[in-house]
C-alpha cells in the first residue's frame, strides 16, 4: 500500500473522518476529474484493489478484473482478444487501464460509456459476450462480501455513511462499482524516462535513438502527434481544468469498407452506437503509455509488433489498402503513408519504448492483495 494510503487508513482504523485525497502527480500533470457522489479516497481504492484481483467476482471462480487487466502488462493481457468465464470470445483487444481517469470515453467503440462506475457493470454482468458471467448472481456476490471479514471490514471503512444504513446500503452494485471505480483511477503512470527527460530535465534519460524518434513521432513526415498528442499521448482527454472533454475516434483504414458491408461486422466500430456510415471503422485512439508491453495491437490484436504498426499499417497509409481493393473511404485524413527506413522505425520504436514507467508495472499498490490465498466461491 503507498504511503498516502496506509496514513489515511490508518485514520479510519482509529475512528477519524476520511483524509482529503491526494494525487500523486508531477506538477506538470492536472488532476484528474472525480464525479461529485464518488470522491476518492484510500479506503474505497484499497477495497477496489481487493475486489479488481478477487476471482470471486467471476461466475466459476476463476477469473478475476486482473485476468484481462494484469498490471505488469499495463493492464493489458497479451491476447489478441479476450476470453469470458465460458470460453466465449470477444471482439476486441483489452485496453490499458493506465491513466484511465483521464479518458472521457473508456472503450474502444461505445461512445456512450463515459463513467467508470457504470463501465464495471459490463464485463461484471454483460451477456453479449460473457466475460465475468455475474448476470443474475448480484445477491450470491452481496453475501460473500457479507460473510467475508476482510470485506466487511474494507466496505465499512471505505464507505462509512452506508453502513449505518445497514448491509443493504453497504453490499450494493453502488459501492462495488465506486470502489472498483476509485481504483482504476488511481492507476497513474508519469515516471517514464521520457517523462523524467522531457519534463525532469534529465536529458541523458532516454537514449540517442529515441530521441531520434521523438523527433520522427512530433514532425510532419509522421504526424503521430495529430492523434497521440498531450500528456497522456491520445486525442482524448479529460481532466479537473478542462471545461469539455476532448474526444478522438478515427478509422485508420485497418480494414476496407466499400458501403457493401466489407467491414467486419464482429467490431464495426462506433456505427453500432451511432448508426452513422461514416462511423464505421472508428474506433477510440489508445494511449501510447506503456505501449510497448501491450501487445498485440490495434483494436482486434491483429497486429504482433510495433515494427509492424509502422511497416505494415501506418506507412502504407493503411493495411486496408494493400487487400486488392481500393482505399478505404472513410479513413482518416491522418492515415497518408510515409517513406520510412528500417533505421528510423527502429529509432520510433525506441521513442515508444521509453514511455514504459517501470515504476508503474510494478507498483505493490496495484498488485493482488490475496496473496495468502481466498475463500473459495460460495
Amino acid at each position: 500500500m503507498s504511503a498516502v494510503a496506509l496514513v489515511a487508513t490508518a485514520g479510519l482504523l482509529l475512528g477519524a473522518a476520511p483524509a482529503g485525497w491526494q494525487w500523486p502527480l508531477p506538477a506538470w500533470v492536472p488532476p484528474p476529474a472525480v464525479p461529485a457522489d464518488n470522491p476518492m479516497s484510500a479506503a474505497k481504492v484499497e477495497l477496489g484493489r481487493h475486489l479488481f484481483h478477487d476471482t470471486r467476482l467471476s461466475a466459476n471462480g476463476a477469473m478475476s478484473c486482473a485476468s484481462c487487466h494484469d498490471p505488469a502488462r499495463a493492464f493489458t493481457d497479451g491476447q489478441a482478444v479476450s476470453k469470458g468465464v465460458t470460453g466465449e470470445v470477444g471482439t476486441r483487444s483489452a485496453m490499458s487501464l493506465a491513466n484511465v481517469a483521464y479518458l472521457p470515453v473508456l472503450t474502444w467503440q461505445n461512445p456512450q460509456l463515459t463513467s467508470l462506475e457504470v463501465q464495471a457493470l459490463i464485463p461484471l454482468f454483460g451477456e453479449h459476450p460473457v466475460e465475468m458471467g455475474m448476470a443474475g448472481r448480484e445477491q450470491t456476490l452481496f453475501a460473500m462480501f457479507k460473510g467475508d471479514p476482510a470485506y466487511r471490514r474494507l466496505f465499512a471503512q471505505a464507505f462509512p455513511a452506508e453502513a449505518r444504513h445497514g448491509d443493504e446500503a453497504l453490499y450494493s452494485l453502488s459501492t462495488l462499482t465506486k470502489a472498483l471505480a476509485s481504483f482504476q483511477r488511481s492507476l497513474l503512470s508519469f515516471d517514464s524516462p521520457y517523462d523524467r527527460y522531457r519534463y525532469g530535465g534529465q536529458k541523458d534519460a532516454i537514449s540517442p535513438a529515441a530521441r531520434r524518434g521523438e523527433e520522427l513521432f512530433f514532425g510532419e513526415k509522421l504526424e503521430c502527434y495529430h492523434c497521440h498528442g498531450g500528456f497522456n499521448f491520445t486525442d482524448n482527454l479529460k481532466h479537473a481544468r478542462t471545461p469539455f472533454p476532448e474526444i478522438g475516434f478515427h478509422n485508420t483504414g485497418l480494414y476496407n469498407e466499400d458501403g457493401k458491408g466489407a467491414y467486419p461486422k464482429a467490431s464495426p466500430g462506433i456505427v453500432e452506437f451511432t448508426g452513422e456510415p461514416r462511423d464505421a471503422g472508428r474506433f477510440r485512439t489508445p494511449t501510447l503509455r506503456n505501449v510497448a508491453v501491450t501487445a498485440p495491437y490495434m483494436h482486434d490484436g491483429s497486429i504482433a509488433t510495433l515494427h509492424e504498426v509502422l511497416r505494415t499499417h501506418y506507412a502504407r497509409a493503411g493495411r486496408a489498402v494493400h487487400t486488392g481493393r481500393a482505399a478505404n473511404p472513410l479513413r482518416s485524413e491522418f492515415i497518408a503513408g510515409f517513406e520510412i527506413t528500417e533505421a528510423e522505425i527502429a529509432d520510433v520504436v525506441a521513442f515508444l519504448e521509453s514511455l514504459t514507467d517501470e515504476r508503474f508495472l510494478r507498483d505493490p499498490a496495484h498488485g493482488d492483495p490475496w496473496t495468502s490465498g481466498r475463500p473459495t466461491v460460495p
